[in-house]
């Protein structure tokens, strides 16, 4: 961190956004010792951008299109995070695969979240994917980021029972609503509080080492 009481935060986007207002809310609630230093976007027209704006968080849109290849945009991503001075580099629905070397670069300081039980189901259509695999529970997976597509050291899972009435979509709603809007800021919360780190590849949370993912019942007060 940068030796002031409140970490740096920048938060990566490419749509809605609901993480992102998830953190801000307990940003301003005083439940993350943090600031939003910049709101950053692959997409000029991701949803998150006008909550951002409005809330007056300082927005970035780095097109990808305008890139000409994978290493060219992570290397401008990587320079507009070095000027922001980020402590906390957040994926909130980033759909974008990470190059090694700008994963590297920041390591230690990425956290992602991702909508299943992790190992279970990495890449995309997770909801579909649990459906037809018949498992019995879902949630989401807070893990720093590796140069491995969402193989990261697991923090925090968070997790439910499928009901038989879930479709895809009801569980994207279950997941955001009930899991990743609750584990997302208390796993920023513990990081901008110095009690999760992740060192020599492994996680480290209050001073031991986090051996498994901590999950809802870890929770603190408001999360």
């Amino acid at each position: 961190m940068n030796g002031s009481s409140f970490a740096r935060l920048a938060v990566v986007i490419s749509g809605r956004g609901r993480n992102l207002q998830a953190l801000h809310a307990a940003i301003a609630d005083g439940r993350i010792a943090a600031r939003i230093v910049g709101v950053i976007s692959n997409r000029a027209d991701a949803e998150g951008l006008a909550f951002a704006g409005a809330a007056g968080l300082p927005c970035f849109v780095l097109p990808h299109v305008e890139y000409r290849d994978r290493a060219s945009f992570d290397a401008a991503l990587a320079a507009q995070l070095r000027e922001l001075r980020a402590d906390i580099v957040v994926l909130a629905g980033f759909m974008r695969i990470l190059t090694a070397d700008f994963v590297r670069s920041f390591e230690g300081r990425l956290l992602n979240i991702h909508p299943s039980l992790l190992p279970r189901h990495k890449g995309l259509d997770t909801h579909a994917s649990a459906l037809r695999d018949g498992d019995a529970e879902h949630g989401a997976t807070v893990h720093f980021v590796t140069p491995e597509l969402d193989g990261g050291p697991r923090v925090i899972q968070g997790k439910f029972t499928i009901g038989a009435h879930d479709d895809a979509a009801r569980l994207a709603e279950r997941v955001m609503m009930d899991v990743e809007q609750r584990i997302y800021p208390q796993a920023v919360a513990w990081m901008a509080r110095r009690e999760l780190r992740f060192e020599q590849g492994s996680v480290v949370f209050r001073g031991r080492p986090l051996l498994e993912p901590l999950s809802l019942h870890d929770l603190e007060p408001g999360f």
